[in-house]
């Protein structure tokens, strides 16, 4: 019995937090703030005011007896045993009337339970069954994602001009991607998207990009000291991939299962392509900075493929272009190859 008091009171408290201020939140479907059930707040309303009658009604009973106790003036001892047994009396009757209310509480949780997950009183098992279905759908969605990383560039033929004055080279990407989840328990999902790539490589050595005569692409030696010599190329990119998920199968009740998207050990692999959007050519020196939006002959498609490994919204990858960087025959064969961090915003 005092264990359901407990819990009751555990309703009680939890309904007027969510009045005072609806700081708990669960996602559904149905994007609505999780509330204490209507049902359940009437139940646990109407059993709480059974209660308190229980117990106005002998509590006024037993201060009756305890004046006709007072009034016979016993000496302590007695009156404290005698007042005991009362009290004993009065909290075993109202025990037995409060347990005789009937209260189920497994059916009231179960209830309260329901409707945190759902938002509805739906009693039943078709409409439960759908609402499940419903709220465990597959995953089918855009999320959006920020990535940085370290690059390189890779050929097979003996070093170039910019193999050997190339300084430290980075990719920036952000963008949205697409999540396709076969069926609500596939660990399979097809991904895609689109995403903004800017790709920096920088020269060393006070060396610097120049075009020449031709309208090619090469290096110059700078006449005194660099701060600055960056060539950066922005690029529009779309993936196309499959992505396999090692999370467990979760029970939503009713014989259905799910599996999770966002959550647990992920590996995916794609292919991208990309065109190009701009090339800018940094320049900063004792005759402060320069750029040039020209033409310096950077390849104006990129085609590569790429392996992940995510955690939850953390990932790492590898991308590695098919394609050279600068076109025609331009530092050839010289192809990009990316490692780095993402973070999914899921």
């Amino acid at each position: 019995m005092i264990k359901k008091l407990i819990v009751m009171g555990l309703l009680c408290s939890i309904s007027a937090s969510f009045h005072a201020q609806k700081a708990l939140n669960i996602n559904l479907s149905s994007k609505k703030d999780t509330e204490v059930s209507p049902i359940v707040k009437e139940k646990v309303e109407e059993y709480a005011t059974k209660i308190n009658t229980i117990i106005q009604e002998e509590k006024k009973l037993m201060e009756e007896e305890l004046v006709v106790l007072q009034a016979r003036n016993l000496d302590k001892a007695d009156f404290d045993r005698e007042k005991a047994q009362i009290a004993d009396r009065y909290s075993e009757k109202m025990d037995k009337r409060i347990e005789a209310l009937g209260f189920d509480l497994d059916d009231v949780i179960q209830k309260q339970v329901r409707y945190s997950l759902l938002n509805t009183d739906v009693t039943s098992k078709e409409e439960l069954k759908e609402k499940l279905l419903k709220k465990f759908r597959p995953s089918r969605s855009f999320t959006g994602y920020f990535s940085y990383g370290i690059m390189t560039l890779t050929n097979s033929s003996p070093d170039n001009e910019l193999d050997k004055n190339i300084g430290y080279a980075n990719n920036l990407e952000f963008g949205l991607k697409l999540n396709y989840q076969l069926s609500r328990t596939s660990p399979w999902a097809i991904t895609s998207g689109l995403g903004f790539s800017w790709r920096t490589v920088r020269a060393d050595n006070n060396m610097m990009f120049i075009r020449n005569a031709n309208q090619g692409v090469a290096l110059a030696q700078y006449s005194e000291n660099l701060e600055k010599s960056k060539l950066r190329t922005g690029y529009i990119m779309v993936p196309l991939g499959v992505q396999y998920n090692f999370s467990k199968l979760k029970n939503a009740g009713m014989d259905i299962q799910y599996r999770s998207y966002y959550t647990g050990f992920k590996i995916g692999a794609n292919v991208y392509g990309g065109v190009k959007m701009s090339t800018n050519n940094i320049v900063k020196g004792i005759d402060g900075e320069t750029r040039d939006r020209g033409n310096y002959q950077v390849n104006p498609f990129v085609y590569g493929a790429q392996i992940t490994f995510s955690y939850n919204s953390f990932s790492l990858f590898v991308k590695k272009d098919f394609s050279n960087f600068f076109k025609d025959s331009y530092f050839k064969n010289d192809k990009a190859l990316i490692f780095g961090l993402a973070i999914g915003l899921d």
